[in-house]
């Protein structure tokens, strides 16, 4: 009868040398696997803060930026565009901006930072329209009543400029304040606040 020896050490190094061959492979098959599931480039371009200038912005003047592929309104009110601020309250379905969406530190009756600039998300918080900027009072098509603001073509909603949404229009909400600092007098980062205080 025969017996057959056997070499535990060898079993064991051929365990091991088994292991670390499966182990090697696992690693090169999860490597691709995980790195899809990071955002590519583009997606994290389009959430990067971006900048806006507005050392040039006259009185009332709106500018357009682009951040997240939305646009982003930048306006310098005309003092007279702030005084009739107060005069459109009545007509507003969420005069104090308690159910809309913006930073702390906008909320004011200009919904701003600075009582002069407004920045706003530039869609319309009904179906997602762009509004247009009509800062004339009373022009004829919009009636007597007008003060100035953003009116969107599509469905009739109606915006003061502070972004505040008009009752009996098909808008739920006032239009939405991004997130936003001053970098410096002229130049405004949106998309990153820092915490800042009117």
């Amino acid at each position: 009868m025969s017996e057959q020896v056997v070499d535990k050490r060898r079993r064991r190094l051929l365990t091991l040398a088994a292991a670390a061959v499966t182990g090697v492979g696992a690693v090169y098959v999860a490597v691709p696997f995980l790195s899809s599931m990071q955002p590519s480039a583009r997606a994290k371009a389009a959430g990067v803060p971006v900048e806006a200038d507005i050392s040039k912005l006259e009185p009332g003047q709106l500018i357009r930026v682009e951040w997240r592929g939305k646009p982003v309104w930048v306006l310098k009110r005309t003092d007279g565009a702030l005084a009739e601020l107060k005069t459109t309250e009545d007509k507003l379905r969420d005069a104090d901006s308690n159910e809309s969406e913006q930073p702390e530190y906008c909320k004011n009756e200009g919904r701003s930072i600075k009582k002069d600039i407004f920045v706003a998300v530039g869609i319309c918080t009904h179906l997602g329209c762009s509004p247009t900027f009509r800062p004339e009072v009373a022009p004829e098509d919009l009636g007597p009543e007008w003060r100035g603001g953003f009116f969107c073509p599509c469905h009739g909603s109606a915006f003061d400029l502070a972004g505040r949404v008009h009752s009996g229009v098909p808008a739920p909400l006032n239009l939405v304040i991004p997130p936003h600092q001053y970098l410096t007098d002229s130049r405004i980062l949106i998309g990153e606040d820092g915490e800042q205080s009117a």
